[in-house]
């Protein structure tokens, strides 16, 4: 009997440190090592759907349909990943429906989910794609300007070049690395920004619901390296 509680005892024990050992690693961003989808097509597996407003059916504002992402703009609020992720190449793929009005692909983003939370926005506002937004306090540095103002919630940093967006209906693509403390912005294989010194360098990738319906499809981010493959 006296083994057998000291065996107990020490199975506890391991268990609690375990446990520990798990919770203080939960937290640490994915610093991926291989292309990874992060949208199955088929449904909202690995995402959370946050709007800050109560009794809201997320089903009428999300959907997914043929291996695409619908939606329906109102009311503001955003998709994440359940994981937080440094160190990568995003590619998403949209497309207004309708009328174009606003969205953004909220990068590095922490903290409570709340619209908006602190974070980096690579811009998707109709002919606007490819700005910066800083939201809550977060800085960047584009062409050797600090564009960080802890007094203002946003803080946009404009594109370098004219509008590289498709037409409405069509498809558009977004390339977005996220490399240390530097962030790159690619709409339709055109560079429309590049930021470094950024305040935050990981965190939830979030797409936004803010305007008018809009879809998303093709969504995976992959290392570094393989950008160009």
């Amino acid at each position: 009997m006296k083994n057998a509680a000291c065996r107990l005892v020490g199975l506890s024990v391991l268990t609690v440190f375990l446990a520990v050992l798990g919770g203080c690693h939960s937290g640490e961003a994915i610093m991926p090592d291989e292309k990874v989808d992060l949208f199955n097509g088929r449904d909202f597996t690995g995402w959370k759907l946050h709007v800050d407003e109560e009794g809201v059916d997320m089903d009428d504002v999300w959907s997914v349909k043929n291996g695409v992402i619908n939606c329906k703009g109102v009311p503001n609020g955003y998709m994440r990943t359940e994981g937080k992720y440094k160190n990568y190449v995003l590619h998403v793929e949209w497309r207004w429906v309708g009328q174009p009005t606003n969205s953004g692909v909220l990068l590095h983003s922490s903290g409570k989910d709340k619209v908006w939370p602190r974070t980096i926005e690579a811009q998707l506002k109709a002919g606007s794609a490819g700005d910066f937004v800083l939201i809550n306090g977060t800085g960047i540095t584009v062409d050797g300007k600090d564009c960080q103002d802890v007094e203002k919630q946003y803080v946009g940093v404009p594109k370098k070049e004219d509008s590289s967006e498709n037409p409405v209906g069509r498809w558009n693509a977004y390339d977005i690395i996220c490399k240390g403390n530097e962030i790159t912005l690619y709409v339709n294989e055109v560079l429309q920004n590049k930021g470094t010194n950024a305040t935050d360098t990981s965190g939830w990738i979030c797409l936004q619901s803010e305007g008018s319906e809009i879809e998303f499809r093709n969504i995976y981010i992959k290392p570094i390296d393989l950008y160009f493959l």
